[in-house]
């Protein structure tokens, strides 16, 4: 099979896929926390995608090998995760309306990259590059810091989506049995960066009246930004460079005799560099406006500035909702090709969604590789360029399954 000259989305190429690289057995042990399926899988939805654009919600499954089956035999595009419910998604036709109900999910985030198109000057739309992949990296640090340190979660699985974003689930047991209304203030407590393209100030945030300061837990995701503030923004984006971007800066200084005189001197340099106008703007600031409120209020607005180009961009909703579908880990981007692999967070930065292994080459690679004729081994992933992100899968799967050991451990001792 010619995979290289096959469309990615193609049933021959997905269902090579499934059968030889997917790893189910890895999805099962994160999903179900233990060896044996538990409520956490058997109770699980799973949504598939089909050639056809057909869409099969409430399938659920007793084994990951008949996991493996059924998507085998529906060969789908993808499939998303959803909650563990009170009986089998499968069943669901057969038990009271009332009786079927949510009650066990990840805490899930999700970051797209077309949020950030109208700050981003190297793409736009669907596409992506190892530039604005700077947006998501700084969106990462700043929210797995706040979910580790204020909230004590711990088991953290970042997700590249496969094209244009990055997804995280949270697998602890008390992130997994938080009410909706719950999820919502966590949603809501982590919201920054707010409003339509018609509002210019998207942050507002300050607590206190007379000199409003930003909350503790902004100012640590502050702290966090203002390098890849300079790097990103100032220097590789260069976002203030042209008339429209230094002119959306402008409209966020609340103070007109320094906007005029920024706007003054920026109309007789055009080619002055975003970093050289954001020092302009600290210099005119420091030499105009001296220790007065009005010099307060102008820095507490370039600190909002900071977090208006950096803060993580959420897609609230699909946080808010237990019952919200995501993509699985692992599965194919109809467009790219990409496969959608985890993310270490401690080398972020380095992430390159270029050279995200496609489901092409990984079957090209599996085809160079010695295997015996016609099998089809389980773990036939660990002879591609696969293997790290499942291993990086199944170390994450070793900490929560501990946890659950150490738990029913207690659990024994405690009479």
């Amino acid at each position: 099979m010619a995979v290289e000259e096959l469309d990615p989305s193609s049933p021959e190429v997905m269902l090579a896929f499934y059968r030889r690289l997917y790893p189910f057995k890895s999805i099962f042990k994160w999903l179900n926390h233990e060896h044996t399926p538990t409520r956490l899988f058997t109770n699980r939805e799973i949504a598939y995608t089909l050639q056809s654009d057909v869409y099969l919600r409430y399938n659920s499954f007793t084994t990951f090998e008949e996991f493996k089956k059924q998507t085998c035999t529906l060969n789908p595009t993808r499939f998303e995760i959803g909650p563990v419910y009170t009986a089998r998604p499968r069943d669901k036709k057969t038990i009271r309306p009332g009786a079927f109900q949510p009650i066990q999910r990840e805490l899930v985030f999700d970051i797209d990259m077309t949020d950030y198109d109208s700050i981003r000057t190297c793409c736009s739309g669907a596409d992506i590059c190892k530039r604005c992949w700077g947006f998501i990296a700084a969106a990462v640090r700043v929210l797995d810091s706040a979910i580790r340190d204020q909230f004590g979660y711990k088991y953290l699985l970042w997700v590249y989506s496969g094209r244009r974003g990055i997804h995280l689930w949270v697998s602890d047991r008390e992130a997994m049995e938080l009410t909706d209304e719950q999820r919502r203030a966590i949603a809501n407590y982590l919201t920054v960066v707010q409003g339509g393209k018609d509002m210019h100030k998207k942050v507002n945030v300050r607590i206190g009246t007379k000199d409003p300061v930003l909350p503790a837990s902004i100012q640590a995701a502050l702290e966090l930004l203002i390098e890849p503030f300079g790097d990103l923004i100032l220097e590789d984006q260069d976002c203030f460079k042209k008339d429209e971007g230094w002119e959306d800066l402008l409209k966020l200084i609340p103070n007109e005799q320094v906007t005029a005189k920024l706007r003054t001197k920026w109309n007789s340099d055009e080619g002055r560099s975003s970093e050289a106008k954001w020092k302009d703007l600290r210099d005119l600031v420091k030499d105009m406006l001296k220790k007065t409120p009005e010099r307060a209020a102008v820095k507490a607005a370039m600190e909002d500035i900071i977090l208006q180009y950096t803060y993580p961009r959420l897609d609230a909703e699909v946080t808010k909702h237990r019952n919200h579908l995501l993509k699985a880990p692992f599965c194919v981007h109809p467009k790219t090709g990409r496969v959608c692999i985890p993310v270490d967070p401690e080398i972020v930065d380095e992430f390159d969604p270029k050279l995200v292994p496609t489901v092409g080459q990984l079957l090209r690679e599996l085809d160079a590789a010695i295997s015996e004729p016609g099998s089809e081994e389980h773990t036939d992933w660990e002879k591609t360029s696969l293997k790290p992100y499942v291993d990086m899968l199944d170390r994450h799967t070793a900490g929560l399954m501990n946890e659950v050991r150490i738990g029913k451990r207690a659990a024994d001792m405690s009479w």
